[in-house]
C-alpha cells in the first residue's frame, strides 16, 4: 500500500509542476505553439505577411541621438583615430 501512495503523490507532484510551468510561461509557450502550427500548415506562406518590412528596423531609432544631445533631430559627428571627422 505504501508504494501506491508514493506513486500517487509523485504523479500529483508532476501534474502540479506541469500546471505551474504552463501558467508561468504561458506567453512564451503560446508563441512557440503558434510557430509550430504555422510550420506544420501546408497552406502557410511567410511571403504573404505584410509586417516583414519592420523586422530589421531599430526599435527606437532616435535613442542614441537623444541620449547624446537631448535633441531627437540632431546630427552627431565623431572623430576617427587619424583626426578626420566622420558624420
Amino acid at each position: 500500500m505504501g508504494a501506491i501512495t508514493t506513486a500517487l503523490i509523485a504523479i500529483a507532484g508532476v501534474v502540479l509542476g506541469w500546471i505551474a510551468i504552463e501558467m508561468a510561461c504561458k506567453p512564451c509557450l503560446d508563441k512557440g505553439r503558434e510557430a509550430i502550427d504555422r510550420s506544420l500548415n501546408p497552406d502557410y506562406d511567410p511571403d504573404d505577411e505584410n509586417n516583414n518590412d519592420d523586422l530589421r528596423a531599430p526599435l527606437n531609432p532616435n535613442s542614441d541621438l537623444e541620449s547624446v544631445t537631448g535633441d531627437p533631430n540632431a546630427v552627431v559627428s565623431s572623430s576617427t583615430s587619424d583626426g578626420t571627422k566622420a558624420v
